[in-house]
C-alpha cells in the first residue's frame, strides 16, 4: 500500500517473532501507526523494539489511553491459543478497541464476516459466505472454502485447504499443507498435523495425522508443541 493515512494508533501485545511481523504489516500495510509494544511484567526483558517502547501490560492504560489507542495481540498458538485468547480478553476488559489486520494482498469476497484480533496474511483466498470468529490467525496462502465457519481462537498455518461448508471448532490448530474435505466438522481443541488429510468429522481435544488422517492416543492440549 502507498500513501497510507495513518489515523489510528496501535499497541502490539508481544515482542517476539510474530509481534515483529505484525509490526511490519500494520506499519506498512494499514492505517495504523504502531506506537508501542507491550508484554506482561514477567517477560519484560528489554525496553524498546524498532525504536519504539516496550511497556508493561499490567499498567498499560496508565500511559496509553484506551480511548485513543487500539491493541493487537500478536501471539501464536502457545498453550493451545489460550495465552493469546487471555490477553485479547484482558485488553478488552481494560477498555481498548481491538484491531484486525487484512493484507492488501489477500482476497476476501465481499460478504465474508470476521471478528476482532484476526490477522489474515497475504495470498489467503476466503470465498463467499465464510465466517471467521474473533482471534483467528490465517498465515500465508490458505484456501477457505465457501460457507465455511472458523470459530474463535483458531490458528491456521500455511497452504491449508478448507473445502466448502466446513466448520472449524474453537482453539483448533491446523498444520501446514493440511487438507479438509467438504462438509466436515473439526471439533474444539483439535491439532491437525502437517499434511493431514481429513475426510470425516473429528472428536474434541484430539491429534490427527496422516492420509487419511487418524487420531493418535493422548490429548492434543497435552502436546509439548503447545507448551
Amino acid at each position: 500500500m502507498n500513501n497510507l493515512n495513518k489515523n489510528k494508533r496501535l499497541i502490539i501485545i508481544g515482542d517476539s517473532a510474530f509481534a515483529q511481523i505484525a509490526y511490519e504489516y500494520f506499519q506498512y500495510d494499514s492505517d495504523y501507526e504502531v506506537i508501542a509494544f507491550s508484554v506482561e511484567r514477567a517477560f519484560l526483558k528489554k525496553t524498546e523494539l524498532f525504536g519504539i517502547p516496550i511497556v508493561e501490560f499490567e499498567t498499560l492504560q496508565e500511559n496509553f489511553s484506551p480511548e485513543s489507542h487500539s491493541i493487537f495481540v500478536a501471539l501464536t498458538y502457545h498453550a493451545f491459543n489460550r495465552t493469546r485468547t487471555r490477553l485479547y480478553e484482558e485488553s478488552k476488559v481494560k477498555g481498548y478497541k481491538i484491531a484486525t489486520y487484512i493484507s492488501s494482498r489477500a482476497f476476501l469476497w465481499r460478504n465474508v464476516e470476521y471478528g476482532e484480533n484476526c490477522f489474515i496474511f497475504e495470498n489467503n483466498t476466503v470465498q463467499p459466505f465464510v465466517k471467521l470468529g474473533n482471534n483467528v490467525i490465517l498465515w500465508s496462502g490458505n484456501h477457505i472454502g465457501h460457507h465455511s465457519v472458523i470459530h474463535d481462537n483458531c490458528f491456521i498455518s500455511s497452504h491449508v485447504v478448507i473445502s466448502g461448508f466446513c466448520e472449524i471448532g474453537a482453539n483448533a490448530f491446523i498444520g501446514v499443507n493440511a487438507a479438509l474435505s467438504n462438509n466436515l466438522k473439526i471439533a474444539n481443541d483439535n491439532f491437525i498435523g502437517m499434511g493431514a488429510v481429513i475426510i470425516s468429522d473429528t472428536e474434541e481435544n484430539q491429534i490427527y495425522v496422516g492420509n487419511p488422517a487418524k487420531a493418535l492416543k493422548g490429548n492434543a492440549s497435552d502436546m509439548k508443541f503447545f507448551k
